[in-house]
């Protein structure tokens, strides 16, 4: 396995199997209610032609740093607590997206999807701390708990990123909304969906196992993630 130390560590991510059984589990029973509902496709981005959940996790990640910054500037103590309330609000809708995402993923991607949203979930837990600690006049606190939970939120971040950008998962979901749905950055003609849901696997032994069943038919869309199974 090539690539930095950072990049090695997220790579294995793809292959921790703790609670593999129960985390399918969980995804099955989540795809099968999911897809009774008119609501799939509006939570998995078909009227925006990509995931919202990516552009949503903006608003709390803005919220906490604009936070930050409130509490380093000293007397805004009023105004820091707000975003951080705001950031709360915000977790409600982003979560709900970021699961119906992880629903149709394969077991590589649903592994390290598992990992960014426990890494979501403690820095979450953080945020509400913090939130509370300030309502309650301790502002110190609060902007202390903020900080420490920079930390898990960040090692989250760098997991949606591997999940998104190196393991590809939501591209090309809605194949319809861009004639570059199935190319790969740099190649200069458009790809098979496979292609692009195997590339830049850690070895061929492993290749099987990270394309998984196109996602065709069975979530609406076109594109290359895997439907679990």
């Amino acid at each position: 396995m090539s690539g930095s130390p950072i990049v090695r560590a997220l790579r294995a991510t793809e292959s921790v199997r703790a609670g593999d059984d129960t985390a399918a589990a969980a995804q099955r029973a989540l795809r099968r209610v999911l897809a009774r509902s008119r609501l799939d496709g509006a939570l998995r981005g078909s009227w925006l032609g990509h995931p919202v959940h990516p552009l949503l996790v903006t608003v709390p990640i803005g919220a906490w740093v604009s936070a930050a910054l409130l509490d380093a500037a000293g007397s805004q103590e009023e105004a820091a607590r707000r975003v951080v309330g705001a950031a709360m609000v915000s977790l409600l809708p982003t979560a709900v997206t970021g699961l119906a995402d992880w629903s149709g993923l394969d077991d590589r991607r649903r592994r390290v999807g598992l990992l960014h949203a426990a890494g979501n979930v403690v820095s979450a837990a953080f945020l509400g701390a913090s939130y509370a600690a300030r309502r309650q006049g301790r502002h110190r606190t609060g902007a202390l708990l903020s900080l420490v939970g920079v930390l898990p939120l960040g090692v989250a971040g760098a997991l949606g990123g591997h999940l998104s950008y190196a393991q590809g998962a939501g591209v090309g979901r809605w194949a319809e909304a861009s004639p570059d749905a199935g190319r790969t950055e740099g190649d200069g003609s458009a790809g098979s969906v496979g292609s692009l849901d195997t590339a830049e696997t850690v070895d061929t032994a492993e290749t099987a196992e990270t394309a998984g069943t196109p996602d065709i038919g069975l979530i609406p869309g076109a594109g290359p993630e895997a439907n679990p199974t």
